[in-house]
């Protein structure tokens, strides 16, 4: 055992917890101070945010698969840098955007959790977030994509205004889907409207409790289905597919699932176009490759593992479109562009699509365990791009542990606005290590799986599961049917502990041979949750 991490676990056995914190901060902070930003980076760079949904580390050529392929992904990684031990901060997608917008973990918030599509502002607009600093760095600021982070104060009226949302976040302008796409309401929400709203439609009604009377369901009209849902995806029907939940009315506002990613390459574009003389940050989640997978018809087929994979291919053509812009417009060296994911992959999430029947063998999590909802490493640790030419060494491939919860203090010291203070501040400053100058890795990464109290926790090249209950839609989901990341989920009440070094697969459980490293990540894992990062660990430096 370390020596200081050795003191630590002795402190923590035999001093209170109100003395704890102090040997904590004290022991961890030895080792080398957080690097400092290059002097001589380019001021004020375009920032770009294309985040994927469920789409995981061996979605990708450039990770591994010969069955999807992503040229311009995999271009993206050639011409900047890869890692290969970066992860969001949670399995599922409502907690991981919390994080990245907030530079907190989500779990600090007990209603970041998966939103119904109706639910409130998850974020107080009191907060200061990752928007507001560039706002205040002097950017513009645009939010196209995935939302789901909840709108409105409680109760939303769907035909007026609805707010507060992106717009009171420090966004310029938002075009988002409000919640996810398998979720009514099955409209663009632009700034405070719904998007094609027409006064001859009838209002636009949304409920999460019963159906309106009369409006075909998945249940009650399976035969308008492109393909079968389960009973949770079973309510209003729109472009063939049914939802959760309910709606009615509005129907000149439904959007065209198909022509979804070309509308937001569209305006993502149009805002890129609108701001090249000026410094731009560009929030980009897409909707790939969360259920319900309906990519457009030109990509059918085009790759080997059916629905899922096509998906995939329409995110990388998407990528494309934006990396060739850039480009077009002459500001490719001016624009920092960062891809990833909320959380690892999923099969069968509702939907009878064909994911698991013509999947090919193709395993989304590559060499991992688990995928969404779960713990494990599959869940979280997702492909991670950086592409900034001339900044970014090209083909670079980094082995640094990095967090997305880290996202918010690397682009405050990049863009050279302070993170606000006394903000419960989990993100830290690993700017060197994300543009590739540095290979110093955090000192660790916390896991946020679905539900309460299911954590996974790296420190170097350990990982710990300390004993829980996982809630029983994790099996569910991934075992209920055989698929290529079928994976038993964690005992109950049972610790586990593996050494990523040698068994990436997290296969073998070492915490009876153990204990001590057990009991002495279980004192940090403690310590997170009831401070914070920026005063559990003063550095970035893993020694």
């Amino acid at each position: 055992m370390n020596v200081a991490l050795n003191y630590l676990y002795q402190s923590y056995k035999r001093l209170k917890k109100s003395h704890f914190i102090t040997v904590l901060v004290v022991i961890v902070g030895v080792g080398c101070s957080p690097k400092q930003p290059s002097s001589d980076l380019p001021e004020k760079p375009n920032v770009i945010i294309i985040y994927a949904d469920d789409v995981s580390y061996n979605d990708l050529g450039v990770y591994g698969t010969d069955l999807i392929p992503t040229p311009h992904l995999d271009e993206m990684a050639k011409t900047g840098m890869m890692m290969t031990d970066a992860y969001a901060t949670a399995s599922t997608c409502t907690p991981s955007r919390y994080s990245i917008l907030t530079g907190q973990y989500a779990f600090r918030n007990k209603r970041a959790q998966i939103l119904d599509g109706d639910a409130p502002l998850l974020i107080d607009p009191e907060m200061t977030v990752l928007p507001d600093l560039f706002k205040k760095a002097g950017y513009a600021t645009s939010l196209v994509g995935k939302w789901h982070l909840g709108l409105g104060n409680g109760t939303i009226d769907w035909n007026g205004e609805v707010k507060p949302g992106p717009l009171e976040l420090g966004f310029d302008e938002s075009f988002i889907v409000p919640t996810t796409v398998d979720r009514v309401p099955t409209v663009y929400l632009n700034g405070h409207y719904v998007e094609g709203l027409s006064p001859q439609d009838d209002p636009l009604l949304v409920s999460y409790e019963k159906n309106f009377e009369g409006e075909p369901t998945g249940i009650s009209h399976p035969e308008m289905l492109i393909y079968p849902a389960d009973r949770q995806h079973a309510g209003s029907i729109v472009n063939g597919v049914s939802r959760i939940g309910w709606q009615k009315g509005g129907e000149s506002a439904m959007w065209e699932d198909e022509e979804m990613t070309q509308k937001f390459v569209d305006l993502g574009s149009e805002f890129i176009r609108e701001n090249k003389d000026n410094p731009f940050f560009l929030f980009l989640p897409m909707h790939q490759n969360h259920v319900p997978r309906v990519p457009n018809k030109q990509f059918i087929g085009k790759s080997q593992t059916g629905l899922r994979g096509d998906h995939v291919v329409e995110l990388d053509w998407a990528v494309g479109e934006i990396l060739t812009l850039l480009d077009e417009l002459g500001i490719r060296e001016e624009t920092l562009i960062i891809f990833s994911s909320d959380n690892g992959p999923i099969y069968d999430d509702g939907y009878g699509d064909g994911a698991i029947e013509d999947a090919n063998g193709h395993k989304a999590n590559g060499p991992f365990r688990g995928g969404k909802y779960t713990a494990y490493e599959g869940g979280t640790r997702l492909p991670f791009i950086v592409n900034w030419k001339g900044v970014v060494p090209e083909g670079k491939v980094s082995n640094a542990i990095f967090s997305q919860v880290d996202l918010m203090a690397s682009l405050s010291a990049l863009i050279g606005v302070q993170l606000p203070e006394g903000d419960d501040m989990d993100s830290l400053n690993n700017l060197e290590t994300m543009l590739g100058q540095s290979d110093i890795s955090r000192p660790y990464v916390l896991q946020q799986g679905a539900g309460e109290n299911y954590y996974g926790f790296r420190l170097g090249d350990w990982k710990l599961i300390p004993a829980t209950n996982p809630p029983p839609f994790a099996e569910m989901k991934h075992n209920s049917r055989q698929n290529p990341i079928s994976t038993p989920m964690p005992e109950k009440n049972t610790d586990y502990l593996f050494n990523l070094a040698n068994d990436k697969g997290e296969t073998t459980n070492l915490a009876d041979q153990y204990p001590e490293k057990v009991l002495e990540m279980k004192a940090i894992l403690d310590q997170i949750k009831q401070t914070d990062d920026q005063r559990v660990v003063p550095t970035l430096n893993n020694e």
